[in-house]
């Protein structure tokens, strides 16, 4: 049985309030959207995904931690195990920006890379 619901576009700053007809992941109509707003409500509905950012820690750095994230969006489902991972995570300094700290990160093939230089304490 088809239902709607409202969702607000994400992909440009215009924030589009999306109606989205759909049945369970199909989606059958997308009103008050453009053609990127519809291919979002497909992926939102389908395959929800968010890029993630967080720290892990440091061993020997100028400061404990390190500001990483995903380098593309992660599945929105897995998350919370990622966010767990991360807390497990120790990298020796020196960390360099771009640096792969957790390569495919849970088997997703998306890695966790760092977001910033962080030189050794002296």
């Amino acid at each position: 049985m088809p239902q709607t619901s409202e969702m607000i576009c994400v992909t440009c700053p215009k924030g589009c309030v999306m109606q989205v007809k759909h049945e369970g992941e199909h989606v059958l109509e997308v009103l008050d959207g453009c053609k990127r707003g519809e291919d979002y409500a497909i992926c939102e509905l389908q395959d929800p995904r968010r890029m993630v950012a967080s720290t892990v820690r440091v061993t020997g750095g100028l400061h404990p931690l390190v500001p990483v994230y995903t380098r593309k969006a992660f599945p929105k489902p897995l998350i919370p195990q990622l966010a767990q991972k991360l807390r497990e995570v120790e990298v020796p300094a020196p960390v360099t920006i771009n640096q792969v700290v957790l390569q495919n990160a849970l088997g997703t093939g998306i890695d966790i890379i760092a977001s910033r230089d962080m030189p050794k304490s002296h």
